[in-house]
């Protein structure tokens, strides 16, 4: 359903204030982000969703919870976590992960190992398309680096997310970039273009971070001989999806090259291959239970007219192209922040960017490029997202923790503000938009 069918109704977004405050307030409180579990505080908004929605049933009510948890997408990313356990569990316990380490280290000098792992998830990204893939073929060998060095666990986590969010704004076979580029009715090249002079200084400056903060590293002694059999999952994986195979079927792919290497090789018997793969579909639980709770929970809001009021008004009174561009980066941040999906929200907001956009005559490629930019800038900084939870719990650290250093999410934010305020970069019809009057019916 579109948005707009749901009546505004600022009292649909207390669910939203009750997971923030008992998820991110408590754990700041108690200086203890594993204090309040994330599930807890889902579970009390969720409550409060269901009870704050008028006018129905009991049953109808959890009805409607369930049909948000059980929306398509978010099954379809259940199940990428399921096998995405499995295959980092598997590949973990064949050796897979030491040896890409290994490898890693033979070919990074230490002291820029964060940067030079930044700039490898920022192609493989781009070429991959898809964020969530991208951190669960690296995050594993970027905890593992973090070991080996003594780099932050977190910072290394973060290297991964921040190169992942890049490839998923620009690549042309990421779903935000289609989305972004047919619901404003452009040319995925034209956005592309307006789009990577916004944000490769954002990535050179992120690199020149991340060297200052790879400076710290603790040089490694001597490097194990790569174990270039061991490696192929990887580079499998990496390789299929770069080709454009489905996801899913690269993760089921890269558990059975996993397991026929390890049976081979005799790293583990087939019993052995079995346990892992059970194990690391149960370390998924948790994030299998966030995503489900998650979907209900913001399909409560969206329904009570929670994302309804704040599109009413984001765009109230705009009465300048600036104005307008602002509106159209707060209702996809609004909209990611409740959906936890960036394409999602794209989905929700794009029929309302491009009214905007019509209206006040700003171009089709600048629209989708700023609606494509917030979106993974929220996506790549929430707790809660997929992105954050999935580096999480195969880094094995807090989200809230690799949060302070995911310079490139809050750099491309922190950019695009500044372009919106610079009106940059200049596109051929800037000097001829036509505002409308303050008088105008909006």
């Amino acid at each position: 359903m579109k948005p707009e069918n749901f009546p505004p109704n600022p009292i649909a977004l207390i669910p939203l204030g009750v997971f923030l405050l008992s998820y991110l307030a408590v754990s700041l409180a108690a200086g203890d982000f594993y204090k309040m579990p994330i599930t807890t505080a889902f579970v009390l908004a969720c409550v409060v969703a269901i009870a704050l929605c008028r006018g129905a049933s009991l049953h109808r009510r959890i009805e409607q919870f369930c049909k948000g948890a059980a929306y398509p997408n978010l099954m379809l990313m259940v199940m990428i976590f399921i096998l995405a356990g499995a295959f980092a569990q598997t590949a973990k316990a064949m050796g897979a992960v030491e040896a890409t380490v290994n490898l890693t280290l033979s070919i990074l000098p230490s002291n820029i190992l964060a940067a030079g792992f930044f700039l490898a998830a920022c192609v493989i990204s781009i070429s991959v398309g898809t964020s969530v893939g991208t951190i669960v073929a690296l995050t594993p060998v970027a905890a593992g680096l973090a070991g080996q060095t003594g780099l932050p666990m977190a910072l290394m986590a973060a290297v991964v997310v921040g190169g992942a969010m890049f490839g998923d704004n620009l690549s042309f076979i990421s779903d935000t970039t289609i989305v972004a580029t047919r619901s404003q009715g452009c040319k995925m090249t034209d956005k592309f273009k307006t789009n990577f002079k916004l944000v490769m200084p954002l990535a050179l400056l992120t690199t020149l971070l991340y060297i200052f903060m790879g400076s710290t590293s603790v040089p490694v002694a001597a490097v194990s001989p790569v174990n270039w059999l061991k490696v192929l999952p990887y580079m499998a994986v990496l390789i299929a999806a770069v080709l454009g195979a489905n996801v899913m079927l690269v993760l089921l792919g890269g558990t059975l090259l996993c397991g026929l290497i390890g049976l081979c090789t005799g790293t583990f018997g087939l019993w052995d291959w079995t346990t892992a793969i059970g194990t690391g579909i149960t370390n998924m639980g948790e994030l299998v239970i966030v995503t489900l709770l998650a979907g209900g929970l913001l399909e409560m809001i969206r329904y009570n007219g929670g994302l309804a009021f704040i599109i009413k008004k984001a765009t109230a009174r705009i009465e300048s192209v600036r104005g307008a561009e602002m509106s159209l980066a707060a209702v996809v941040c609004f909209a990611n922040v409740c959906t936890a999906n960036n394409t999602i929200a794209l989905i929700m907001a794009g029929p309302i960017a491009k009214e905007i956009a019509q209206k006040f005559h700003i171009a089709p490629n600048r629209a989708a490029s700023l609606l494509d930019i917030f979106s993974c800038f929220v996506q790549g900084i929430i707790p809660y997202g997929a992105q954050l939870l999935m580096a999480a719990s195969l880094s094995g650290v807090s989200p809230l923790h690799i949060m302070k250093y995911l310079y490139y999410p809050y750099l491309l934010g922190l950019g695009a503000l500044l372009a919106i305020w610079a009106r940059f970069p200049q596109l051929p019809n800037d000097s001829n938009l036509a505002v409308p009057s303050s008088n105008e019916p909006r």
